[in-house]
C-alpha cells in the first residue's frame, strides 16, 4: 500500500451520507472519487467490480461524485441523476447504468435509465429539472478537493490516497496489503 506518510488523506470520513457497498465492519474501505463521463473512470469501473468480487466481505466500496464539468459537459447532471435515483434506493443501479452507457449521458438518456431501473419517474424528473441534488454533488466535489483529488478516478484506501496505478493487480496488491493483519 502507500507507505508515504505525506499522501493526502480523506478530509470527510466515510459516513452515513455515503453510498457504500459492503459492510462498515469490512477490513478495507476503498473510496473512489469519480466522474460518470470520464473515460478513465469508465476503464476503472470493471476493475472495481472485479476487486469487489475478489475481496468479498473484506471490502467496503464507497463512491463519491467528482464531475469535471469543464471537460465533461454531462458529468454533473449524470451525478445528479445518480443521487436522484439514490433518493429512491436505486443509487447503485443508476451508477452501473451510467458507467455502462458512458457515451449516452444527455438528459433524455438519463430519463430512459430511470425508467429502466424503475424509479418513480415524476419524482426523478422533478429532482433532475430542479437540480435537487446539485448541492449534494457539490459537497462530494469539495470534499474531494480538500482531500487532494485533482483528477478522476482518485482512490483512497482506508482514508489514504492510493497514488499508484488502478490496474487490477496493482490495486489488488494495495488492498490486500491494507487488509493484512496489523495494518488496520
Amino acid at each position: 500500500m502507500n507507505s508515504d506518510p505525506h499522501s493526502p488523506r480523506l478530509v470527510l470520513p466515510v459516513g452515513v451520507r455515503d453510498h457504500t457497498q459492503g459492510s462498515a465492519k469490512a477490513t478495507v474501505s476503498l473510496v473512489e472519487y469519480g466522474d460518470y463521463e470520464c473515460p478513465y473512470c469508465g476503464a476503472a469501473y470493471p476493475i472495481v467490480k472485479e476487486v469487489q468480487k475478489r475481496m468479498g466481505v473484506k471490502l467496503r466500496f464507497v463512491f463519491r461524485n467528482f464531475p469535471l464539468g469543464n471537460m465533461h459537459p454531462h458529468a454533473s447532471l449524470a451525478a445528479e441523476a445518480a443521487e436522484a435515483a439514490g433518493a429512491q434506493d436505486k443509487f447503485w443501479e443508476m451508477h452501473d447504468m451510467l458507467y455502462e452507457n458512458q457515451d449516452a449521458l444527455a438528459k433524455n438518456d438519463l430519463l430512459g435509465y430511470a425508467r429502466r431501473i424503475q424509479v418513480d419517474s415524476p419524482r426523478f424528473v422533478a429532482a433532475l429539472t430542479g437540480h435537487e441534488f446539485a448541492e449534494r454533488v457539490r459537497e462530494d466535489f469539495l470534499s474531494g478537493v480538500k482531500s487532494g483529488v485533482n483528477g478522476t478516478p482518485t482512490f483512497y484506501i482506508n482514508g489514504i490516497r492510493h497514488n499508484a496505478s488502478y490496474e487490477l493487480e496493482v490495486l489488488m496488491q494495495a488492498l490486500e496489503a491494507a487488509a493484512a493483519p496489523g495494518r488496520h
